[in-house]
């Protein structure tokens, strides 16, 4: 079978899920670092759901550091099920959240208007959170639609 780019066990399956990994710490962070963050349920969303993503990632990361130590192959049926389940519902649980929270960045910023005056409201760094959860959904759905693939050829 050919070897798709981002399959598990590969340099470039590592480097996927290590992007993954470093784009969802970082929106952790910057969100964390926002003043008032915990008072809005979507940005607290934002904060689970990148926290459930990182895991996720780190995990297979392992896994993949482990696989290319021993020279192991990971399109195991099951295994790649598993994969595939997580994937899914990682990525599903990621554009939620970070839709969900750039509605509300949008709603502050053009509506409401708290962006704008003496409040000092910290949208730039919610902004620039739900972005990064962007490029973390973006790198999922990549994985995904890799480790589907991958299940479909099995």
């Amino acid at each position: 079978m050919k070897e798709l780019l981002g399959s598990p066990g590969t340099v470039s399956g590592l480097l996927l899920r290590s992007g993954q990994f470093l784009f969802a710490s970082s929106s952790i962070g910057v969100m964390v670092s926002a003043l008032g963050f915990s008072n809005y349920t979507a940005y607290c969303y934002l904060i689970a759901s990148m926290g459930l993503q990182a895991l996720w990632s780190f995990g297979l990361a392992c896994l993949d550091i482990y696989a290319l130590r021993v020279r192991r192959d990971l399109r195991n049926p099951v295994l790649v099920s598993l994969f595939v389940v997580g994937d899914w519902v990682t990525a599903t649980l990621s554009l939620a959240a970070a839709c969900s929270s750039g509605g509300i960045a949008v709603l502050y910023a053009k509506d409401l208007k708290f962006c704008t005056g003496p409040s000092k409201f910290p949208c730039s760094r919610y902004e620039f959170s739900v972005a990064l959860a962007f490029v973390t959904w973006f790198l999922i759905a990549i994985s995904s639609h890799v480790m589907f693939w991958i299940l479909a050829s099995l």
